[in-house]
């Protein structure tokens, strides 16, 4: 095998390669003579073909086949003897060799991986939240579940924040009625900003059988062209108002939980564990968050397009999947074009190069230990958590997703040991408070 490579620009290389005929015709004689013993052909008992009428019949699709199969076998041969990593699938065409006889030659293009050269771990400046659940946000973690529980109850009063309304509205613009400003016996909750900006707030103070106009101003990022930004006037009559009404803190409602014994006591002591829990996974989150933005930042890495292709790829994909698999994966990149998430893609490639450099420099392996301790982690949500153990260690790919998040999590832990690192003090909801999205 003769092999030579050539940088054409950037990442991407051109690989030539030439085999002997006598590669692909021993395969391909191979293969006709192990079909000849098995093919029917009119006229011919099995296994009685004569070869020449086996080879017209079968030749051309056989050769075929043992060309990629060459191609492909010989391309990673070849990388390997030039010490080149690929990044991505290549483009294979083939020059010479498609007709028997000729020496085989083909030529492979393909992007490779970039040296990545790390930063100073010691530059990555980390805040790291310091808080505790206390009291008051147990209590404050009671109420809400509580208000998940509630029930309505029909009221005369003025219309509050968190009342339940049933109210018939219909909007116009410029005098007119316009599509979708319309609708009976819609429910809302008021304060849930279903509605556009000032809608809810036009309906506070009223009580059931008044009507009332409220003026507004559509944002200007709202669905309907026609209507971005601009003023409208909505008659709005409210039929019905409910108020929320909390269940009591008694058995039935703790049992709702999983607490069947213990009483309120045992009830609190669920929730403060269930927070502790949170508030831990969300402090570790936005430490995680913050090496991540650095790394990205701090790091220039050429990025091989067929790596964000592939990462674009997965994003639409889990996209789809978000939308219930429901969109045909004909229709996918058209409704969901690449635009949406190269962005993202280009993001998880740098991070996967700046990441895997990091590992391989600090000859980083995986901590089984902390790999049990994750999978019983995600296990312990389950009612029977020692089955799922056992299934997370049979399955080799979920196993292989926890380590990755493992060693992920390992590399985090090494740039903190070299980083500067300061603790801020923290309430409990600003910790597990939503980063913004950028």
């Amino acid at each position: 095998m003769q092999v030579s490579i050539e940088t054409t620009s950037g990442l991407e290389r051109r690989l030539t390669v030439n085999l002997p005929a006598e590669i692909v015709e021993k395969e391909v004689d191979k293969r006709l003579q192990q079909a000849a013993k098995t093919v029917r052909i009119n006229g011919f008992r099995k296994g009685k073909v004569p070869m020449k009428v086996v080879r017209q019949r079968f030749g051309a699709g056989v050769r075929q086949e043992v060309l990629g199969e060459v191609m492909s076998r010989s391309f990673y041969e070849a990388v390997q003897k030039e010490q080149v990593k690929p990044a991505g699938q290549p483009s294979i065409e083939a020059k010479s060799g498609v007709a028997p006889g000729e020496n085989l030659e083909y030529v492979a293009t393909f992007e490779v991986y970039p040296e990545v050269e790390l930063t100073d771990l010691a530059e990555v400046a980390v805040e790291r939240p310091v808080a505790e659940v206390t009291d008051k946000d147990v209590d404050n973690m009671i109420d809400v579940l509580r208000k998940q529980q509630s029930s309505w109850k029909e009221t005369k009063r003025k219309a509050q924040k968190g009342d339940q309304v049933t109210i018939d509205f219909v909007g116009r613009k410029d005098g007119e009625e316009f599509e979708g400003g319309k609708a009976d016996g819609h429910k809302l909750v008021l304060g849930s900003g279903s509605m556009i900006p000032g809608f809810e707030d036009g309906i506070l103070g009223m009580k059931p059988g008044e009507e009332k106009e409220v003026e507004v101003t559509f944002p200007e990022d709202y669905q309907a062209e026609n209507l971005r930004g601009a003023e409208a006037v909505f008659t709005i009559k409210v039929t019905a108002s409910e108020k929320p009404e909390l269940p009591e803190l008694n058995d039935e409602f703790f049992a709702a939980y999983g607490v069947e014994e213990g009483g309120e006591e045992k009830f609190r002591e669920e929730v403060r564990g269930n927070m502790q829990r949170e508030l831990k996974n969300a402090a570790l989150n936005k430490v995680k968050t913050q090496v991540m933005d650095q790394l990205f930042e701090k790091h220039q890495v050429e990025i091989p397009a067929a790596l964000v292709a592939s990462e674009v790829n997965s994003l639409r994909g889990q996209m789809v999947q978000q939308f219930g698999g429901q969109i045909k994966p004909e229709d996918a990149a058209r409704m969901l074009p690449d635009a949406m998430f190269e962005d993202q893609a280009k993001r998880r490639v740098v991070l996967g190069l700046v990441v895997g450099e990091i590992v391989k420099q600090n000859e980083l392996n995986v901590d089984s230990d902390r790999v049990k301790a994750k999978v019983e982690e995600l296990a312990s949500t389950y009612q029977q958590p020692e089955e799922v153990v056992d299934y997370y260690f049979s399955n080799r790919e979920l196993l292989a997703g926890v380590e990755s998040v493992v060693l992920e999590d390992q590399v985090v832990d090494f740039v903190l040991d070299k980083a500067k690192v300061s603790e801020v003090e923290s309430s409990y909801d600003d910790v597990i408070k939503p980063e913004k999205q950028s």
